[in-house]
């Protein structure tokens, strides 16, 4: 894929303009912090501002993040949405299995799944993994303390067994010491039946139920709002944005992407440290 250029084109029609932006966070509108695997809490004037436009335009602006919610509404005051007396935002986070509104932060949609099978199975083989769960709305319970920074909220120490004693709609699993391929290796050899997963840019899986994605996710919310996937620009950078970036009817892959999310990708913007979401919605509003 080339990096998109300047002129508009798009599914079908010259006339198009996306009536729903779909927005990664992590990467895609926050840059990594290099050599870490967290990113800064500070965005861009470029990327604000771009966010802004389309907001403004009248299009609905939708963050669509692995992050838990708590963590996601942050990012929607950086951008200074919704204003005051506007429609509740909608964000998709979890990777998909929880749908929100906001402000005030309302769940309105969650999938959940067993874990315990999954996550037993992967401690056999790697048992000195990291392992946590969302505590929704209010942080994480762990079994021993993450990388400082690669989780927000409340954190507490509970034994992996209670915090997979009850369905969950996301498991995640760490190894600072791994690589992403080691994770990708793992996930192809156990199978996990019946369960998604996902491999970040660090050695960090995240356990899902079958079927979700941030796309089943974002086709919720497009039910809701009575809009198709051809209405949808998505843009992101990482291999958990994969289903979300093939299903819109504009998928742009941010240019630091991992080869294989670019291959599926309408198009792929600029570097994020050049602002290249910025670039995207710059083409459109």
């Amino acid at each position: 894929m080339s990096t998109t250029e300047n002129s508009a084109a798009l599914p079908g029609e010259s006339a198009w303009q996306p009536k729903l932006v779909a927005l990664d966070i992590d990467g895609t509108l926050l840059r990594w912090i290099e050599g870490t695997g967290t990113t800064s809490e500070a965005l861009s004037d470029k990327v604000r501002d771009a966010v802004r436009r389309a907001y403004d335009s009248g299009a609905h602006v939708v963050l669509s993040s692995g992050r838990s919610l708590h963590t996601m509404t942050d990012i929607a005051d950086l951008v200074g949405i919704p204003v005051a007396g506007a429609e509740r935002l909608w964000i998709v986070a979890a990777n998909g299995a929880v749908v929100s509104r906001y402000p005030p932060a309302e769940v309105v949609h969650e999938e959940t799944f067993d874990a315990r099978t999954a996550v037993e199975a992967i401690l056999e083989r790697r048992p000195n993994v990291l392992v946590a769960v969302e505590n929704r709305g209010v942080g994480y319970r762990m079994n021993r303390p993450f990388p400082e920074g690669e989780l927000g909220g409340d954190r507490t120490i509970s034994p992996v067994e209670e915090m997979v004693a009850e369905r969950v709609s996301r498991v995640i699993i760490r190894d600072p010491d791994a690589t992403p391929e080691d994770f990708l290796a793992l996930g192809r050899e156990l199978g996990l039946h019946g369960i998604d997963y996902v491999v970040g840019y660090t050695a960090w899986l995240d356990l899902t139920p079958v079927g979700v994605s941030k796309a089943s996710g974002l086709s919720y919310v497009c039910d809701e709002l009575d809009l198709e996937p051809a209405d949808v620009l998505a843009i992101g950078d990482g291999r958990n944005d994969v289903e979300m970036l093939e299903w819109a009817g504009r998928g742009v892959a941010m240019g630091n992407a991992p080869d294989e999310v670019q291959a599926v990708a309408d198009a792929v913007t600029t570097h994020v440290a050049d602002d290249g979401a910025a670039l995207e919605l710059s083409r459109w509003f």
